[in-house]
């Protein structure tokens, strides 16, 4: 074994050494991100498997190569696993589980019975399908960050083709027992492959973890943290430079003598009436509209592509349907009522905040005439 193969064992030991020290720290400043340590995990397997497979290198032993290949295939499938968790929030045990097991089924047992050759064989091609797997899991998860994600996979899926590399060219040899580690120009090339595919890998990960972060960060400072809906700051930077077209409406809200509510059963019961009139909200604008919360209790929603009548209809629908629900107190079911004003938008458009502002008129107008119903703006310009 040439002293440039033992130095790309060492190098790719300590590339996965200092990955593993940086994971491990990105993981406890943003402990959120449980894919980030399974990652760790899975670099810390292939650690492991270096150290192992130098000393199998010198003193060749089926023992030992067995339980490189173990240590191999449990910390690719961790690998694998970590890349499904990164897509859907979930390590996949099981499949991690299944996944190294058959692995190293598919390679074990020939080097056991002392044919090392059909075991290297079986080692590459079983280490290309886990990390095309894993190439997999990422590639059906990047409408997330397409570029990043996509340079994940097309790496993952480089330092696949060089253990399928290695196979082929012992293939090619033909040799069922080789008595040694294999020592061809092909492991060589694995190897760097490996040690540049396992930085850049790292690198990109740790990317996509402070993006996610950032993300995260921006999605919290433009949500109403007690009921999810958009808050005052999100309404305004999505329509608030935007004309307000005649096919689109503004709809303010505000909960009935939510005062009362707040003073005679308690905050914790306010927050709940907010919670379920948010609800009702939610549930009748699905994906047509903007829904937020404008600060306490006022609320609003914007509707681009609506006509007049619909508008209505949708806000009296919000009106009847919150009547109608009830909020369970220690003193027995509270209901409440809310009013609301629509403002119709114009053919030349109005500004965003002009709309709202007559949407409140119409608002106020509801209040003033006994609450608990639907009023439209004052004034409507028809083109």
């Amino acid at each position: 074994m040439t002293l440039d193969y033992n130095s790309l064992l060492l190098a790719l030991g300590i590339s996965g050494g200092c990955l593993l020290i940086t994971l491990l720290m990105s993981w406890s400043v943003s402990r959120t991100e449980m894919f980030l340590l399974s990652w760790a995990t899975g670099v810390s397997f292939i650690i492991a498997y270096v150290a192992a497979y130098i000393v199998y290198v010198d003193h060749p032993n089926p023992l030992l190569g067995a339980a490189c290949f173990l240590i191999l295939s449990s910390g690719l499938a961790t690998l694998f696993g970590a890349a499904r968790q990164f897509r859907t929030g979930r390590f996949p045990k099981a499949m991690a589980a299944c996944a190294a097991g058959c692995a190293a089924a598919f390679c074990v047992p020939p080097l056991l019975l002392g044919f090392d050759g059909l075991g290297f064989v079986g080692e590459n091609i079983a280490a290309a399908a886990l990390l095309g797997l894993t190439a997999r899991e990422y590639w059906r998860g990047r409408s997330e960050a397409p570029g990043p994600i996509v340079t994940l996979v097309v790496l993952y899926a480089t330092i696949a083709g060089g253990f399928l590399l290695c196979a082929g060219v012992l293939i090619a040899d033909g040799r069922i027992v080789l008595g040694a580690a294999p020592q061809n120009w092909a492991e060589d090339v694995s190897l760097a492959i490996s040690i540049a595919g396992m930085t850049g890998i790292g690198a990109l990960s740790l990317a996509l973890n402070h993006w996610r972060a950032a993300g995260r960060h921006r999605r919290e400072a433009m949500t109403d943290a007690l009921t999810g809906l958009l808050n005052r700051r999100a309404l305004f930077d999505l329509h608030g430079n935007a004309p307000v077209g005649q096919f689109a409406a503004v709809i303010a809200f505000d909960l009935d003598d939510f005062k009362s509510v707040n003073d005679q059963y308690g905050h914790q019961v306010g927050d709940r009436v907010i919670i379920a009139f948010a609800a009702e909200l939610s549930a009748a604008v699905g994906g047509q509209g903007s829904a937020a919360r404008l600060g306490g209790e006022e609320f609003a929603l914007v509707l681009p592509r609506c006509l007049p009548h619909q508008a209505e209809r949708a806000a009296e629908a919000i009106r009847s349907g919150f009547a109608a629900r009830s909020v369970i107190t220690d003193r027995g079911a509270l209901s409440c009522t809310v009013s609301a004003g629509v403002a119709f938008g114009t053919k030349e458009g109005l500004p965003f905040e002009t709309a709202l502002r007559l949407a409140d008129k119409a608002l106020y107008a509801s209040k003033r005439d006994g609450r608990n119903r639907v009023s439209q703006q004052g004034l409507r310009l028809v083109q």
